[in-house]
């Protein structure tokens, strides 16, 4: 009998072990999400990323001195700055993504790409920084206000004025197109002369 009561009592608490409910997984990280550390160092780390491959091509497709000393400064600066997510990132316990683009900033090299070289180039070249800078400096003031971790949030907020000068100087970057070729010259032959 007792041999029978102790059959029982496991078949009990085997099944009372089976019948606790796994730990649930973890919540998905959210890319999407720019005050959440993953999503934060998916879109900075994006940004940054587009801004040295951006910079990388001015290079190859610029002889403008400005916007080669522009895209030169950008480089140094961005890969500086992407040094330092990581760093922060790693403090705090976390991976930073390894750099990539998201398909906006894919989209914005492509089109980069696509302008060509010359003056054309640097008109969008500069076009494209601007509007990179102005959406990277708010991605930069939000997290820093509100971002999960203490650590990024320092970072993104050392990060802001290095962005705003680099917002200003593409706003007087110097990408004027080249004068339009001379009108031809009027002939001075008369109608009817033979020259």
């Amino acid at each position: 009998m007792r041999k029978l009561a102790i059959l029982f009592g496991s078949a009990a608490l085997l099944a009372a072990c089976q019948t606790t409910p796994p730990p649930a997984p973890p919540p998905p990280v959210d890319l999407n999400n720019p005050l959440m550390a993953p999503g934060f160092l998916a879109q900075a780390g994006s940004a940054n990323q587009w801004e040295i491959e951006a910079s990388q091509l001015a290079l190859q497709a610029s002889s403008n001195v400005a916007v080669r000393n522009y895209a030169n400064m950008l480089i140094a600066d961005h890969t500086r700055l992407g040094q330092a997510v990581g760093a922060a990132a790693t403090s705090a316990g976390l991976s930073p993504p390894p750099p990539s683009l998201l398909p906006p900033q894919q989209a914005m090299l492509d089109q980069l790409r696509a302008a060509g070289s010359g003056p054309s180039f640097d008109m969008a070249y500069q076009q494209a920084q601007i509007s990179a800078h102005q959406q990277a400096i708010q991605l930069m003031q939000n997290y820093a206000a509100s971002g999960d971790v203490p650590a990024l949030r320092t970072v993104a907020s050392q990060a802001i004025p290095t962005m705003q000068m680099h917002l200003q100087q593409a706003q007087m970057l110097n990408v004027a197109p080249p004068p339009p070729p001379p009108p031809p010259m009027p002939s001075t032959r008369r109608s009817g002369e033979r020259g």
